[in-house]
């Protein structure tokens, strides 16, 4: 099962007593605010939950798996995300 933006907004419905329209612009804000965050390079810091990084790779060499060829990859920016404590605690087996 996957959860999406929709599904946290009926969420919201439910337990704020939101109207759908307002519950998905907050949820719609919320995201649209970690990218902005995010894009400026910014770390972001969930309290209980985790931390969204911005990393940046160096270019390394590789390889095209159709061809056989050569290739450099280049330098790029990807974002990763460390869970914090209390979400391990919560997704380990057993819970």
């Amino acid at each position: 099962m996957s959860l999406t933006k929709q599904d946290i907004a009926n969420t919201l419905v439910k337990k704020m007593k939101l109207s759908q329209t307002q519950a998905l612009s907050l949820t719609n804000q919320f995201f649209d605010q970690i990218i902005e965050t995010l894009k400026t390079g910014e770390e972001i810091k969930l309290s209980s939950f985790g931390n969204f990084i911005v990393r940046e790779k160096s270019p390394r060499p590789g390889r095209n798996p159709k061809t056989g060829e050569e290739v450099i990859i280049s330098a790029r920016k990807v974002v990763t995300f460390k869970a914090g404590p209390k979400l391990k605690l919560a997704t380990q087996k057993g819970n």
